[in-house]
């Protein structure tokens, strides 16, 4: 939901950076694997010692390289397959760390187990929601679904929350509370998600057999 809106302000925003970046030489799969590294140390540095605030403006940092490196390849004409498999796959890593990060919290001085399994189930239902997607697509499905919760969603309510909650520590009583329901709304959010990409491969599938048989029938028909 928030993509197609936030990806088309902040390309606007941050064409100069990497019209800057093409300058210097950089290459966009520098960027990616630069951008990846910067947030799987933010999250798996900061959020299990419960340095929400800072590990949320480390990976804030970084995360924009999303952005960044598409804006490059785009204004190098370079878009290629490996740049977009690249870009998909360290996504994936990102996420996994930013939500292993908090499970490894409510796993050790966080002390909450309910907290640490909705954090692997925020991780995990994020991983097969892309997966989803993609395997849809790869059976030649168009997946047309707008879900509830897609990754700039998970991204935004979680570090957002993440960054709030991190304001404990300077002396904001009671805004840790954020956290807790950032990540359980993250993981309902998530299910309807999957669900909705689920019910949508389903009908498209439907309706692609029955177009074949269609068009085989009126093969046949054609034939005689």
């Amino acid at each position: 939901m928030l993509n197609k809106y936030a990806r088309a302000f902040f390309t606007r925003v941050l064409t100069p950076f990497a019209a800057f970046l093409i300058r210097r030489g950089v290459s966009p799969d520098a960027v990616t694997l630069i951008g990846t590294a910067g947030v799987v140390a933010g999250a798996l540095v900061f959020f299990p010692r419960g340095e929400f605030f800072w590990g949320t403006i480390v990976i804030t940092l970084f995360v924009f390289s999303d952005l960044v490196d598409g804006n490059m390849a785009r204004q190098l004409g370079r878009s290629s397959r490996w740049g977009a498999f690249l870009d998909s796959t360290l996504d994936r890593v990102a996420d996994g760390a930013i939500f292993g990060g908090f499970a490894l919290w409510y796993a050790g001085n966080g002390d909450n187990n309910a907290l640490c399994a909705v954090s692997i189930f925020c991780l995990a239902s994020g991983q097969v929601v892309s997966y989803t997607k993609a395997r849809g697509e790869s059976i030649g499905l168009p997946v047309a679904v707008n879900g509830l919760v897609e990754r700039a969603e998970r991204l935004v309510i979680s570090l957002v929350a993440a960054g709030l909650a991190g304001l404990h520590t300077f002396g904001v009583p009671g805004i840790q509370i954020l956290l807790p329901i950032a990540l359980w709304i993250v993981a309902v959010g998530s299910l309807v998600t999957l669900v909705q990409r689920v019910v949508t491969v389903r009908r498209e599938s439907a309706e692609a057999e029955a177009e074949a048989e269609q068009n085989a029938s009126q093969g046949r028909e054609a034939a005689k």
